[in-house]
């Protein structure tokens, strides 16, 4: 009988080996310190104040656009549309980072709870998938614009636009969910200090006592997902669009097709740089100084360079705050 419980007692231990941890190693954790951009003491006080500035630029420039084009119908159009919708993604993305980065700058050590991290894991996921997409979705109205503007109002109908703009949000949820969910499975040891700005995917896997290869394999199928196929989609649209805007025997008519793009190919270019930068390889490859810094971009930065790009870029946008301005003259 005594061997039989032995033999009973060692197949229960190769059965289940995550329910005997040695509990003096390994702790569930409650909360997480976050190690912020730096931590030279001299230099917190200075980019508190920078980046506080980039994110009132950041709200006033989205929340700026998105009512520019509720009260302008001129601006009616399903490339407005669109922009609206972008500068909402960029508004929240800004928004669920910026603030307690801020907190980090002025305090010793900026704790965040094991709760507010996952939640704040799964809105900035969620805001940044739906941006990739929303970029793509932006690229093929441009296709149509200029391939097909006989057909434009048909193909771009508001149908299609929401639909389109309906499924940008589900994929990012269904993305984030997956992302949150599966990190919600780890159990994390008594190392509790998170080497980012914000809870971002490889530092908290960095944190993990389980196995993270179900985890890393994830991020690289879904980052190529979301990263890759909107940049191949823009591609492909721009190739076609270059072509069509090389047979425009106008000088003018040439300017005017590269201007309504040039816009978008600069936001483009810096969001998916920093973001493939980051999520396209391993994180045993990858730097977390060096992704601190190419977080910044897509997270500070390019939410705020959109509603700049957009409006500084695009004559339609100049032309209405004109309109406001000289209206606001005579009040």
């Amino acid at each position: 009988n005594s061997s039989e419980i032995i033999n009973t007692h060692h197949l229960f231990l190769y059965l289940e080996p995550q329910r005997v941890m040695d509990p003096g190693n390994h702790s569930s954790v409650t909360e997480f310190i976050l190690a912020g951009l730096t931590e030279q003491p001299r230099l917190q006080l200075p980019l508190f104040f920078l980046f506080l500035g980039i994110y009132v630029v950041t709200v006033v420039g989205n929340l700026g656009m998105i009512t520019l084009i509720r009260l302008c119908s001129h601006l009616h159009t399903p490339m407005y549309y669109f922009l609206s919708n972008l500068s909402f993604i960029d508004f929240c993305q800004s928004t669920v980072i910026t603030p307690k980065m801020l907190v980090n700058f002025l305090t010793k050590q900026n704790i965040i709870s094991y709760s507010e991290c996952m939640t704040q894991l799964h809105f900035f996921s969620t805001f940044a998938i739906a941006e990739c997409h929303m970029l793509a979705a932006m690229a093929y109205d441009r296709y149509v614009a200029i391939c097909n503007p006989l057909l434009y109002n048909v193909i771009m109908s508001y149908h299609i636009c929401f639909c389109l703009t309906v499924g940008v949000y589900i994929l990012a949820i269904i993305g984030s969910t997956i992302h949150t969910g599966f990190m919600l499975r780890l159990f994390f040891c008594k190392n509790k200090v998170i080497n980012h700005y914000f809870c971002d995917l490889f530092p908290l896997l960095e944190l993990s006592c389980s196995s993270i290869f179900i985890n890393e394999l994830l991020v690289l199928v879904l980052s190529a997902f979301n990263i890759l196929t909107p940049a191949l989609t823009i591609l492909t649209s721009y190739i076609f669009i270059l072509s069509s805007i090389l047979q425009i025997h106008s000088p003018e008519g040439r300017s005017k097709a590269f201007s309504t793009c040039s816009s978008h190919i600069s936001a483009v270019a810096v969001f998916f740089g920093s973001a493939a930068f980051t999520y396209l390889q391993p994180s045993s490859v990858s730097s977390m100084d060096q992704g601190k810094v190419s977080s910044v971009f897509y997270t500070c930065i390019v939410p705020m360079l959109n509603p700049l790009i957009y409006s500084l870029r695009n004559k339609d946008v100049r032309f209405v705050l004109k309109k406001i301005l000289e209206r606001g003259k005579y009040i």
